[in-house]
């Protein structure tokens, strides 16, 4: 016998469904809480199946977000068989029946019926520190959005109550910056108190930086707010609106350092994020991610694998004597890994200069820039090459990961 249990997973419950063999399903179909007490009845309906097959089953389910991830620990801890499924394998091989039928029962019938026609791949795991450096990058990501649409917001407000305020510190959204403009939201407040009193409290918000420059800095403020059309401000809730947008700035900042931290502490471990970074236009940033979203490379047999795990291999129309020539890259990746590689090339092939003390410009990646201008001078657009260069920058790394080598750059 080749036993096999089928689970359509949702939030917080699964759907299970039982094959002893091929079209010979075992009792009625029904559901679990992804609880203790409802895995372990789901472990025990396991073991009834064991008994009645003389095997231990294989359990398919779908990769569906986190989701799964209370299924998949509890079993592996078991030492169970686990076969992730791709969502769009599993809703071609459902659409493959003439009858337009979607409940979860059959659902979780269809993926045991997958596993006898299918040649599917036993689910790999990913080590826990891989796993705590994706979760680290990916926050990262999701932080960064959201502190980008707050500087967005920050400006619209700032434009409404004091737009001149741009030019006084080099950066507007440093730590000084944001704390002057938190303590002097106005114009009325800049001109009624003293240079002297606004010097004083600049220097205590940059303590590293000398008494000169913050009395040139409180100079500037007073200018900044004599230049200012907004003399007066009507609106109460704009100065409400901008110190709120102030105190969320400043704490996405806290966020975003505390978390790039932890995930330098965490890749400088890995001998990986080093053989990355030996790659001109791989930084510190661009390496974790890559390393994060690939995860151990042993999971790729090929190169091409690891190029469609990335969704940057060209999508193939043919049919009869037609051939499709706009070929579009598929997408069906990780769009996080395949952003880190757009960025990494785009920083490869960017001329920098040699030496400060010289006039004289070299691209940072002297092979990648090679094949990204033989590609322009074939006529390819400029993000075709990019992709182009994308594609072979991840067949680099992995030839890198698996011989376990630094790059070699041209002489």
């Amino acid at each position: 016998m080749n036993p096999v249990i089928g689970l359509d997973v949702a939030k917080g419950e699964s759907q299970v469904q039982a094959f002893l063999e091929k079209k010979q399903p075992y009792k009625k179909s029904f559901k679990v809480a992804h609880t203790l007490e409802g895995l372990t009845i789901l472990l025990e309906f396991i073991r009834e199946i064991e008994e009645a097959s003389g095997e231990r089953p294989s359990i398919v389910l779908e990769s569906t977000g986190h989701y799964h991830t209370p299924v998949v620990q509890f079993f592996e801890e078991r030492g169970y068989l686990l076969i992730m499924v791709n969502p769009l394998v599993s809703y071609r091989a459902k659409s493959s029946s003439l009858r337009k039928v979607k409940t979860d029962i059959i659902d979780a019938r269809h993926l045991c019926e997958m596993f006898y026609k299918e040649d599917l791949e036993p689910y790999k795991q990913r080590g826990i520190q891989l796993l705590n450096l994706r979760n680290l990058t990916r926050q990262h990501e999701n932080i960064t959005g959201m502190y980008v649409q707050t500087k967005l917001q920050f400006q619209s407000v700032l434009d409404q109550v004091f737009p001149e305020y741009c030019g006084v510190f080099g950066d507007l959204y440093s730590d000084v910056s944001l704390l002057s403009l938190q303590s002097f939201p106005t114009s009325e407040e800049v001109l009624a108190t003293s240079e002297e009193t606004i010097a004083k409290k600049i220097k205590e918000f940059c303590k590293s930086r000398s008494q000169q420059w913050a009395n040139s800095k409180s100079e500037k403020l007073k200018t900044a707010a004599n230049r200012n059309p907004f003399q007066k401000t009507l609106y109460y809730s704009l100065i409400l609106s901008m110190d709120m947008y102030i105190k969320m700035l400043l704490e996405y900042k806290k966020h975003l350092s505390n978390l790039e931290e932890e995930i330098d502490v965490l890749a400088k471990n890995m001998e990986e994020y080093k053989i990355l970074q030996s790659i001109p236009g791989i930084g510190e940033k661009i390496a974790a991610t890559i390393i994060s979203e690939i995860g151990e490379i042993d999971r790729f047999n090929h190169p091409k694998k690891l190029v469609a795990f990335a969704g940057i291999d060209p999508s193939v129309f043919e049919s009869g004597t037609f051939k499709g020539t706009l070929n579009r890259i598929t997408k069906r990746g990780s769009s996080r890994l395949r952003h880190a590689l757009y960025m990494a090339v785009k920083s490869a092939i960017r001329d920098c200069r040699k030496k400060k003390t010289t006039d004289e410009l070299i691209p940072r990646n002297k092979r990648l820039r090679e094949f990204y201008d033989k590609k322009r001078e074939e006529g390819k657009p400029f993000k075709v090459a990019v992709i182009a260069c994308a594609n072979k920058l991840l067949h680099w790394i992995y030839a890198l990961l698996k011989s376990k080598s630094d790059f070699q750059d041209l002489a």
